[in-house]
């Protein structure tokens, strides 16, 4: 066993001499030292010594300690060599390396443990000429080997052992298994030859290495090999020094934060705060009262068990923390129990919104169905119609009236589908969809959720939250449910969604088809005097701290607010107008004044200030002039359309803000005047040297589609004919080049609207009597439908014989 030099101390008793380091002349003295022709060779396993230097070694073998007492008894010098295989107990002649070193026994000690260490000195490399003996140990006959040295103006070989000195002291430093000491040792080392041998032997160098540079006989070249070795060992102690120091300070790190954890567990306790078992025992505890599948208790373990095996003071322990509290907070299987009081729930309805019958009769009929198959999949109803009609709040009423849970999601503007599907829970601020945060709000599995604005969804960067609406509106599919943060499906079938629009064709086609639809019309003048009556005024005198009496408005008060403050198909304008005369009582009141609680027209003139004019009808004085029926975003409207001609050459213009659709109506019109001229007598020169001009009053405002197409043929061929337009008479559809007339659609609007305007006749297409048919007779009452399929029917009813 090779042992460190500089360690002597530990194993040589007081009484040994002491043995110094070399100096050149002391180096000179050991080469010229007597050496036999003949001598007893000692095989070393792992140990080869080079001249000059000192070593101990353990003797063991018998053979080893034989020959070491008769040379230490008789001061004779031995051979020392290295075994070629370390692990051979028993080596023959052909087992050692011929090169070796003469060496002087220094001392030899007897060790308490029994074994023998020897004190051994390198002087001169021989080479074994011939092997004389084996027993009782070995003997050779060697030549000795003569040094090749450098000159001594030889420059390059003296920064090479300046390089050795230095960069062993380098690795020294950086060893801590060296002891500083041997820095010293190194640097008072004076001799070249003899530094480069005591570096040498001291390397962490195999055995074959170390014998290839004992059995160099250049001096320089074994210098330079010894120096490329040092290089490679102070990259390796670097490269060591650096992997202890990271591991160390990871370890260091670790350690801090588990006592800090340790202390903070120890302050929490002191406090009377959870500690993160408690915290775990806390979520499991829940967890047992709550009512969900074997699948979802066991995703719910398994989570839970990742949670224990993470550090407190992680950020994703805060994250598991929050998913594990959703995951509870969650109803799962928990529903309300419906109210299947069917007259209840009319009565609920009936006192919450006017009207509405169609709604009112599906919403009785699930119920219906409910009460008698107990279980079934809740229908997806989509409410559409003007701004103001009732809605959204319809949803709360529905939901008072099933006795459940309401939310209510407004899509308007959103443009994620993230904010549907929600955040995988790895992200930094992740959360669920909105969906499953409004289930948690509710509270149970069944509310009714009113999905408000789904036409003003948009597409953007960030997914299409219209494609992930699919799943959640498919009876077929949201069952399971998929949310990113839950990562799980969730059963959103027992929910009730009611989604609510004002145009349908912004709601794409799949979707569409998805929900059921149910169209909610614009008030008459009639429903929102009764609206206004029942629930606005009520509402407003409780908002406003006023009692049933202090304001009274009768039904021609508000009537006039309707007709000369209002311009809608819903109510909201109104109830504006409502509050404003309500407020004007309560300041009244407030100012200790006396106030008249019935409100005559002047004084709600003088509050709300001069009515506005609405579209009325005109009159029939002029040719060319037809009144036309208008569908809007608001509900529905009358719209003038007024048409001259002037010398030209047959060419069309319109003005008035009109789109690509109606601009196309008006040039169809004209080819089938052209076409038509002789039945319609209208002379064709007259047309060819005439100018048509198509005007639409109002430029400001859009206007767009093809059911201004009759109005426009019936306005064109009065200009030609001057024949004038039957009085208080109004038109709407679509026309072709054959000169059919095709349905239109929003006839209740339109029909309401010209009700407003004092419109007495109203000329329709064929397949729009249906959708008058479904209208309520109150709402017709008063007024005379002409039905035709072709445009001689449209002028034969709208055109007089008398020219203006």
């Amino acid at each position: 066993m090779i042992l460190d030099n500089l360690s002597l101390t530990e194993n040589i008793t007081e009484d040994s001499e002491f043995i110094p380091l070399l100096s050149k002349d002391e180096e000179d003295s050991l080469l010229n030292t007597d050496t036999p022709a003949e001598l007893a060779i000692l095989p070393l396993r792992n140990t080869v010594l080079f001249p000059g230097v000192v070593i101990p070694i353990s003797a063991g073998r018998d053979k080893s300690l034989k020959l070491l007492r008769d040379a230490y008894k008789d001061k004779q010098i031995i051979g020392v060599t290295t075994q070629k295989d370390a692990s051979n107990d028993d080596p023959d002649i052909q087992d050692i390396n011929i090169i070796g070193t003469a060496a002087k026994i220094h001392k030899m000690i007897k060790l308490p443990d029994g074994n023998t260490t020897v004190i051994l000195q390198g002087l001169r490399r021989f080479r074994i000429e011939e092997f004389t003996t084996t027993e009782p140990y070995f003997k050779a006959k060697i030549d000795l080997i003569q040094e090749i040295k450098p000159t001594e103006i030889d420059e390059e070989y003296k920064a090479i052992i300046d390089s050795i000195k230095e960069v062993a002291v380098e690795i020294i430093k950086n060893n801590p298994n060296i002891p500083s000491e041997a820095t010293f040792a190194v640097q008072s080392i004076e001799s070249p030859s003899f530094l480069v041998n005591y570096v040498a032997s001291n390397m962490d160098l195999r055995m074959d290495q170390k014998q290839k540079l004992l059995s160099e006989s250049n001096q320089k070249f074994r210098a330079t090999e010894t120096l490329r070795h040092l290089n490679v060992e102070l990259q390796k102690v670097k490269l060591k020094n650096d992997i202890h120091s990271k591991t160390r300070s990871e370890m260091d790190q670790q350690q801090r934060e588990y006592f800090l954890n340790q202390q903070m567990r120890t302050i929490q306790e002191e406090l009377g705060g959870n500690t993160q078992e408690e915290e775990v025992n806390e979520l499991r505890e829940r967890a047992t009262q709550k009512q969900w599948s074997e699948d979802v208790a066991e995703h719910f373990d398994k989570e839970l068990k990742r949670m224990q095996r993470l550090n407190p003071q992680m950020p994703e322990f805060s994250i598991q923390r929050n998913y594990l509290e959703f995951m509870l907070d969650l109803p799962w299987d928990m529903t309300s129990k419906d109210k299947l009081d069917l007259k209840r729930a009319e009565k609920v309805l009936d006192e919450d919104h006017y009207g509405l019958e169609k709604v009112k009769e599906r919403v009785l009929e699930y119920l219906a169905v409910l009460k008698l198959k107990q279980d079934m999949k809740s229908p997806i109803i989509c409410l559409y119609g003007p701004p103001g009609v009732g809605k959204t709040s319809l949803g709360k009423s529905i939901a008072r009236a099933l006795n459940r849970a309401y939310q209510r999601m407004s899509l308007g503007g959103l443009h994620d589908e993230s904010e549907i599907r929600g955040h995988r829970k790895t992200y930094i601020g992740a959360m669920p969809g909105r969906i499953l945060q409004n289930i948690k709000k509710a509270g149970t599995s069944n509310p009714v959720f009113v999905l408000d604005e789904i036409d003003k969804l948009s597409r953007s960067a960030h997914g299409d939250p219209t494609s992930a609406m699919l799943e959640v509106l498919d009876p077929e599919q949201n069952t399971a449910f998929y949310d990113n943060y839950l990562e799980m499906g969730y059963d959103l079938s027992k929910v009730l969604f009611i989604a609510t629009a004002n145009d349908v064709s912004q709601i794409p086609a799949p979707l569409r088809d998805r929900m059921e639809m149910v169209q909610i019309h614009g008030y008459t003048v009639e429903e929102k005097t009764q609206i206004a009556k029942k629930y606005l005024l009520p509402k407003q005198l409780e908002a406003h701290g006023l009692q049933k009496g202090d304001v009274v408005l009768g039904k021609r008060e508000l009537e006039f607010i309707v007709d000369g403050y209002t311009r809608e198909s819903g109510v909201r304008t109104l109830e504006k107008h409502i509050a404003k005369v309500v407020r004007n009582a309560a300041k009244d009141t407030a100012m200790d004044k006396e106030i008249e609680p019935k409100f005559t027209k002047a004084k709600l003139e003088e509050i709300l200030g001069p009515p506005r004019e609405a579209n009325k009808y005109e009159n029939n004085l002029v040719p060319g002039v037809v009144t036309g029926l208008a569908w809007t975003s608001v509900g529905g409207d009358i719209l003038f359309i007024e048409s001259i001609i002037s010398k030209g050459n047959g060419d069309l213009s319109m003005t008035g803000n009109l789109g690509k659709v109606m601009k196309e109506s008006a040039q169809i019109a004209l080819e089938y005047i052209k076409a038509h001229h002789e039945k319609l007598g209208i002379p064709l020169d007259l047309i060819e040297k005439s100018n048509v001009h198509v005007h639409v009053p109002e430029g400001a405002v859009p206007k767009d589609g093809p059911s201004a197409g009759v109005t426009m043929l019936t306005s064109i061929v009065s200009t030609f004919t001057r024949r004038k337009v039957k009085a208080n008479i109004a038109m709407t559809g679509e026309i072709t080049l054959r000169g059919k007339v095709l349905p239109v659609g929003g006839i209740k609007e339109k029909i309401l609207a010209a009700k407003r305007a004092g419109i007495k006749q109203i000329v329709l297409s064929e397949d729009n009597r249906k959708d008058v048919l479904e209208i309520e007779k109150t709402y017709v009452k008063g007024l005379i439908f002409n039905y035709v399929k072709t445009m001689e029917e449209v002028l034969d009813i709208a055109l007089l014989k008398t020219k203006g």
